[in-house]
């Protein structure tokens, strides 16, 4: 059975949209996920299912969290080969005097079109730098994301595709739940 990385973007960040990862788990469980793991607060699971297109598995997803909590949340979901693909290609980690605790990963529904990709650019100032590669943005914020370039700009509007970020950190813990599920 393949295994899956659900990424839910805007829960758990202020008092709304709060979900136990117990109940998340559970929830997942109900769908008939298998080898439902949590990791952190803010909705990462990883979990093993019969082979099926990641955005058909979002959808799932999507639904049952209306169901047992009452309220929407975007799911995007990735396989775990995409996963290590998507680690293998960051292209900052090519790059001399790469902090890693700065780098960042935004996982997108889909590929944005050239005119989003060329705002991202206009919204990105030094030092801070972005990169897109199909479905994914990497950024290094070497200042930290909160005084970054791209903070208070609508930047994952204009790419006009459903977005979640995660740190380095959290992509590679991710990564190596995936490895420790096969």
């Amino acid at each position: 059975m393949p295994v899956y990385i659900a990424l839910l973007r805007g829960i758990n960040i202020g008092p709304n949209k709060r979900i136990k990862m117990d109940a998340l788990r559970k929830s997942f469980e109900t769908i008939g996920f298998e080898q439902v793991k949590t990791y952190i607060q803010s909705g990462n699971v990883v979990f093993k299912t019969k082979k099926s297109s990641p955005p058909v598995l979002g959808k799932q997803i999507e639904a049952r969290i209306v169901t047992d909590f009452g309220f929407s949340a975007s799911v995007l979901v990735r396989t775990g080969d995409q996963l290590a693909q998507t680690i293998a290609a960051n292209p900052f980690l090519k790059q001399r005097g790469i902090d890693i605790a700065k780098l960042h990963v935004t996982f997108l529904s889909g590929p944005p079109e050239a005119p989003a990709i060329k705002k991202l650019a206009g919204y990105t100032i030094a030092p801070d730098q972005s990169c897109c590669v199909g479905s994914t943005v990497y950024l290094y914020l070497p200042n930290g994301f909160s005084t970054s370039s791209l903070f208070r700009v609508p930047w994952e509007k204009a790419l006009v595709v459903s977005t979640t970020t995660r740190n380095w950190r959290t992509v590679n813990a991710l990564h190596q739940m995936c490895e420790e599920c096969d």
